[in-house]
């Protein structure tokens, strides 16, 4: 019972393989292209299939770097999840890995950039030895070309002993390929786990030396240091004569000297679009940055947790939505994701803050969360937000079953989604597909469930009101407790309302028995499209894909769980 999970993952493999396929079509097609071309049959002369390598992998690059930008830009994927072009289902869920293909073209940025620097070293010691006493023949003959008047130079290293690096530095190529590769590795040490964890500053200043990267990259190509025939000279030096009459040229008519020039470069046609598309994005994001953010309401809950309340001139969200937060106070660089936990219908938009690492606890105690009396209004740091964005949580109620799972306090992207179902519940003329919720929501810490509580007891008010206990399905585990608190459920378990949470619905202690979970869903619903949306420590994420595999049908007609993790 696995055939929609890999479908579901499958796109995932074909995203990548056709990734993969247009970078080995596009190398092998420029190999082949630079192996053959007779505009190049001098220059291989003197390199052999260096250049070929150099030129493939350059291309290669130049389709990465076109990429790079396109999946971090947070407002076209916003803007593409909400508009109908956005191809439905599996496709859809892609967007939501935008990160990882991120990384993945940075990965091909990397190995093309170290084949592209490798072939080139290559290249210089070719041209370099090519001027020497040893070098014979036809090989000599081009590299002495350029010394006398109405010739074009073919080799750029012009004497034997003249020191490559030094010459290399004196020319456009080569400064920029120095600088594009110092800001490449620079890139790439800083955006390890490790570094970002460690100073986030750090992460977000070298990644901006991305800017330098792609001005190089522009203008690398402009030095022209890799030459080829030129078509007039084509078409009046025989080649297939010529070449094996080296010492009769000029002597003979159909031997003229052949000439040369540098190919024009075309980086900045394949990086124009994607870095004026980002610049736009910058804007809009500046442009966000300039509104006013206003703080209506803080509260501070048990176990670190912050609850800001706030407005924002022309603000609209969706369930399942998240936002960058910016505290100048804390830190001009840093953005961090939260997820919105207010509800489309509130007046307000709102986030639950966990303090979690530096940023998030410098927060709380500017806000005075942390033991300390909360601040007056006035004294509150400047915020500033930029968003909403999509995220996998918004297709929720694109599916007639789903079940919502979340650890900690990965809770808070789901806080949205009950109040959004609370308030459509409520409006008898809202017609939804969705007709069947599971939440299960694992903690280790009894506090973390208080200010969350609420919510679902009001959310279980509603439904038996209006006698839809069955479409929400809730089911709360608590993985950590002392002797203290197990005397104290012990002693209260027979009441009718959980001691812990205060619901109908008692806690579950312990961690659940996924395979069962997902056995009783299965049954439930035979024929159904169920998406399983999960926001919690990766460990969990693997288990709940495997459950998804497992239960899955292999019948078209059976049941079929979607896996979506949430993911900044």
């Amino acid at each position: 019972m696995m055939g929609c999970w890999v479908l579901n993952e499958g796109l995932s493999i074909i995203l990548v393989l056709s990734w993969l396929g247009v970078n080995l079509y596009l190398f092998i097609d420029t190999f082949y292209w630079y192996e053959e071309e007779e505009s190049f049959h001098y220059t291989r002369v003197i390199l052999g299939s260096t250049l070929a390598w150099a030129r493939a992998s350059a291309l290669c690059l130049n389709f990465n770097c076109m990429l790079i930008l396109i999946p971090i830009s947070r407002n076209l994927i916003s803007f593409i999840r909400g508009t109908s072009i956005c191809c439905r289902g599996p496709w859809r869920r892609q967007l939501d890995k935008n990160l990882k293909f991120h990384k993945l073209v940075a990965y091909g940025i990397a190995v093309n950039a170290t084949i592209h620097v490798v072939a080139h070293f290559f290249n210089l010691e070719r041209y370099r030895w090519s001027q020497s006493k040893e070098a014979q023949g036809l090989l000599a003959a081009l590299s002495k070309l350029g010394n006398t008047p109405n010739e074009s130079y073919l080799n750029p290293i012009r004497t034997f002993p003249m020191n490559t690096t030094t010459e290399l530095l004196r020319t456009i190529a080569g400064v920029t390929g120095l600088v594009i590769s110092l800001a490449l590795v620079l890139i790439m040490t800083s955006s390890t786990e490790f570094i970002r964890q460690a100073s986030y500053e750090l992460f977000w200043c070298t990644h901006h030396v991305f800017i330098v990267f792609f001005l190089s990259l522009a203008i690398h190509g402009m030095g022209r240091i890799v030459r080829g025939q030129t078509q007039d000279s084509l078409s009046l030096h025989n080649i297939t004569f010529c070449r094996d009459h080296y010492a009769e040229w000029q002597t003979v008519a159909q031997c003229p000297v052949p000439q040369f020039s540098g190919k024009e470069p075309s980086a900045w046609k394949w990086i124009l679009g994607p870095v004026v598309l980002y610049a736009c994005e910058r804007i809009i994001r500046f442009w966000r940055f300039q509104q006013e953010v206003v703080i209506t309401k803080v509260v501070s809950h048990p176990s670190g947790v912050l609850e800001l309340h706030m407005k924002k001139r022309g603000f609209k969200m969706a369930p399942g939505q998240y936002i960058l937060v910016q505290c100048s106070a804390i830190s001009s660089l840093e953005w961090h994701p939260f997820t919105l936990t207010s509800a489309p219908q509130e007046d307000f938009f709102s986030v639950h803050i966990r303090a979690a690492g530096d940023w998030t606890a410098a927060l709380l105690e500017a806000f005075g969360a942390e033991g300390q009396a909360l601040q007056e209004p006035w004294r509150l740091p400047r915020l500033a937000v930029d968003g909403p964005f999509g995220a996998a949580l918004t297709d929720v109620f694109h599916y007639p079953v789903s079940v919502c799972i979340a650890a900690g306090i990965g809770v808070t992207p789901f806080a949205a989604l009950l109040k959004s179902i609370w308030y459509k519940c409520s409006e008898a003329q809202t017609p939804l597909k969705l007709s069947k919720v599971y939440f299960y929501w694992i903690c280790r810490d009894a506090r973390a469930f208080e200010w969350f509580a609420d919510l679902l007891l009001s959310l279980e008010t509603r439904m038996s009101e209006q006698g839809k206990t069955h479409f929400l399905s809730y089911h709360i585990f608590l993985t950590g407790w002392d002797e203290n608190q197990a005397l104290h459920i012990a002693l209260h378990w027979d009441e009718n309302t959980d001691v812990i949470t205060g619901l109908k619905q008692k806690t579950f202690y312990g961690r659940p028995n996924w395979n069962n979970e997902f056995k009783q869903i299965a049954y439930s619903h035979p024929s159904s499209s169920i998406g399983v949306f999960f926001c919690g420590p990766k460990a969990l994420s693997r288990t709940l894909q495997k459950m998804c595999r497992l239960y899955s049908s292999a019948d078209p007609r059976g049941v079929h769980f979607y896996y979506n993790k949430e993911s900044f």
